[in-house]
């Protein structure tokens, strides 16, 4: 099997066992990764409107309507008229969001550092060895990605 079909195989469960990590110890809800997703982008950007949203999460405008419906339902989404276009919202985060992303952020953290901790010397240098190549990764997938 070649290195791309073993790292796509891998990214997906690793990436639920990370999302899935102690948060129930921590009293954190179990929110859907898009809503986890569209809270990252918001807490990254001052004001964005659904559009923008949509378009940087490359998702439909109707994906955007529903989370934000469901998250400002939540106290999670704050919806804030435009003053030059009624017509127009901005989108952003809630304290209470970044709050509970800081807080997912650490628990997260917490949950890898222990499982590295429990790895052999030489995995634990090769994880180490590897973050720079999968930071490259992920620019050359996003590269390609706005590429086309």
């Amino acid at each position: 099997m070649d290195t791309a079909t073993r790292l796509s195989r891998l990214i997906g469960p690793l990436r639920r066992a990370v999302l899935r990590t102690r948060r129930a110890d921590d009293g954190l809800p179990d929110l859907p990764e898009a809503q986890i997703e569209l809270l990252r982008l918001l807490a990254g950007s001052k004001r964005l409107t659904p559009r923008e949203a949509a378009a940087r999460l490359r998702v439909a405008p109707s994906t955007i309507s529903n989370l934000v419906r469901t998250m400002s339902g939540a106290g999670l989404v704050e919806r804030t008229p435009s003053s030059t276009d009624l017509r127009t919202v901005h989108l952003s985060a809630s304290a209470a969001a970044l709050d509970m992303l800081d807080r997912y952020d650490r628990v997260s953290t917490a949950a890898l550092r222990r499982a590295v901790e429990g790895l052999s010397p030489r995995s634990r240098e090769a994880i180490e060895h590897a973050l720079p190549a999968l930071d490259e990764l992920l620019v050359a997938l996003e590269a390609e990605e706005a590429g086309g």
